[in-house]
């Protein structure tokens, strides 16, 4: 019986000690393991790019492009069956039209992804903290937002995994999304953003709206979006947009009198 007692007892210590492993690992946040062989992978630098079509049909993206992306588990673009729409902020530092954009999602029920610098994340504290009390995702944008095909392995893994760290000892939230800074990628970069365990995000509709001294007025910014809206489109904003902040509300509505529906990226249909 006291031999019984004994196999119980040490069998729950070493459960507790799996249990214990486990939620450490978690706690940290930033601890996995990945094994990365890069060595044999295309390094050419890719900008995503893609053909606009007519009449609300999904753009085209490149087939080669798309591949690579769908090979490491990335998405750009859903569904063509159905009329879903995913909203996407890229957010690099603040101009003052966050927190309108914010009120107009709260507003119109939205949920968008923010992917944030760690610049943003260090100045923006109480945007941040909205964000994620709203219910909204954040992404990874790296710490410094340098394009990563010209940076090693293990700078590729910094600039992703040190502003991971940040964000979950600062907020308790894991990322797990992530936008390339300006839109540049390689094979050898995806592969390993994968193996990291993140989504790469792109997008099927963009403008050129990221110039805030370059602002091209309201009527341009909803022809834009408006005009390009599809199934399954992975829509690009930018949170310095003075146009986009101040369009933002009649586009929700209008894209949803089009009978789209706004979906999060957790969400997503392929």
């Amino acid at each position: 019986m006291r031999k019984r007692n004994k196999i119980i007892f040490f069998s729950i210590i070493i459960v507790g000690f799996v249990v214990l492993s486990i939620i450490v690992n978690n706690i940290q946040g930033n601890q996995r393991i990945t094994q990365i062989n890069s060595s044999a992978l295309s390094n050419k630098k890719i900008g995503w790019g893609l053909k606009r079509t007519s009449n609300h049909e999904q753009p085209d993206l490149g087939s080669t492009n798309r591949k690579l992306l769908e090979e490491n588990n990335g998405i750009a673009i859903g569904n063509k069956d159905d009329k879903y729409v995913y909203l996407t902020f890229d957010e690099g530092y603040e101009a003052g039209y966050t927190e309108p954009i914010l009120n107009t999602l709260k507003k119109n029920d939205v949920k968008a992804c923010f992917f944030l610098t760690a610049y943003y994340v260090n100045k923006e504290d109480g945007l941040v903290k909205k964000m994620i009390e709203d219910g909204h995702t954040i992404g990874n944008h790296t710490v410094n937002h340098k394009s990563m095909p010209d940076l090693t392995d293990e700078e590729v893994k910094n600039e992703i995994m040190n502003l991971h760290k940040a964000v979950y000892e600062k907020y308790d939230y894991e990322m797990k999304y992530i936008r390339p800074p300006k839109g540049e990628y390689s094979e050898r970069t995806l592969s390993i953003t994968n193996n990291l365990g993140y989504t790469t995000v792109m997008w099927s509709l963009a403008y050129d709206d990221w110039n805030e001294d370059n602002q091209k007025g309201e009527i341009y910014a909803k022809e834009k979006i408006l005009n390009n809206i599809h199934p399954g489109c992975v829509i690009l904003l930018h949170g310095n947009s003075k146009d986009n902040a101040n369009v933002l509300d009649t586009v929700i509505k209008e894209i949803k009198n089009m009978g789209y529906e706004f979906k999060a990226l957790d969400d997503f249909v392929k």
